[in-house]
């Protein structure tokens, strides 16, 4: 009769079952310690309205990571914010000088980009978060932009996006904050982020995100209200939801004023 090696004979079943189900344990507790910090935040507001003289706010972002375990000590912790506008198309176009005069030459079409976006970090980017994590996330502002459309005559699509994020940062509306995200003892956060003057109305996202070595470990969204009041508001919806009543009324008032200032010119000159 022939005769199974000791190390090919088969486990016996009850073995095999006690290894298995140690097995799905490990798989099950293995996300529940990775997720043992998980963020706990709040806003100084939750709604911000725009009226004839709103000349810009200020959002203060704050929270506390809760956790239920002592926190590792071989990975320092860090939190990064971002806050981002509605998203909206937007057409880049490129300008060059041709026989001494300035004229439009190539255009892209970007298909979704923030009207806003604020990022503020506890660390310098690089180090908050990891490029794998940031395309997974979508954390960072070249990022936040959405697809673009281009023609086959263009050959540097990437140059139209660097020139949509270099024209909004100068007006205020584009935002890399790193080292502003305050962290003490690795528990309680806060910043602020400044709000221009000239802001898009709609619900605005706010996303906050907690990482160590470069991956996010938990991440926590809310959001706010940005609305038009008073006579901005009732300009803005007449231009919106009835553009031609809007056009009529715009003309009538540039008549009458056009007709105003004739009067009163004749006036004083008589």
């Amino acid at each position: 009769m022939m005769t199974i090696p000791p190390r090919l004979r088969p486990l016996p079943f009850p073995l095999l079952l006690s290894g298995a189900l140690l097995f799905l344990f490990a798989l099950q507790v293995a996300p529940l310690r990775a997720q043992d910090e998980r963020v706990v935040a709040g806003l100084s507001q939750n709604r911000i309205t725009i009226s004839t003289g709103f000349d810009g706010s200020e959002i203060l972002v704050f929270g506390a990571v809760r956790r239920e375990s002592p926190p590792p000590a071989d990975s320092p912790l860090q939190v990064i914010i971002s806050v981002s506008g509605p998203a909206q198309p937007v057409t880049v176009r490129r300008k060059e000088k041709r026989l001494g005069i300035w004229v439009n030459t190539d255009a892209v079409e970007i298909g979704s980009a923030p009207s806003f976006y604020a990022v503020a970090s506890s660390a310098p980017f690089g180090e908050a978060l990891s490029e794998a994590e940031d395309l997974r996330y979508r954390v960072s502002i070249p990022r936040a932009i959405g697809s673009i459309e281009v023609p086959d005559e263009v050959s540097d699509p990437a140059s139209f996006t660097e020139a949509l994020i270099r024209i909004r940062s100068r007006s205020g509306l584009y935002q890399t904050n790193p080292g502003t995200v305050h962290l003490s003892e690795e528990t309680l956060f806060e910043t602020s982020v400044e709000l221009p003057s000239n802001l898009t109305e709609g619900d605005y996202r706010i996303r906050i995100f907690l990482t160590r070595n470069g991956r996010v470990i938990d991440a926590y969204e809310t959001s706010i209200a940005v609305r038009k009041v008073g006579l901005e508001r009732f300009l803005y919806s007449l231009a919106h939801e009835r553009p031609l009543l809007y056009g009529l009324m715009s003309l009538a008032i540039a008549i009458i004023a056009g007709w105003g200032a004739s009067a009163a010119f004749r006036l004083i000159k008589s």
